[in-house]
């Protein structure tokens, strides 16, 4: 049987973006590619990668809406 992860939703909302959600991941998608190019394209981190260029994509999304 296979199990699967659910992952916690923040308790409070997002605020309204004018940027979709297929463009916010598209510049996940990429900025996780250019990881893996950094890294001399070695297989096996791909989790990794996405989590940081997750975590950089929101933390920049994030500056113009904390100043």
């Amino acid at each position: 049987m296979k199990r699967t992860r659910t992952i916690p939703t923040a308790s409070t909302p997002a605020p309204p973006s004018t940027e979709s959600t297929s463009e916010v991941q598209e510049q996940i998608r990429r900025r996780a590619y250019a990881l893996y190019e950094e890294r001399g394209r070695t297989d096996g981190h791909d989790l990794e990668d996405w989590l940081q260029a997750e975590s950089e994509v929101t933390r920049q999304k994030e500056k113009p809406a904390a100043a």
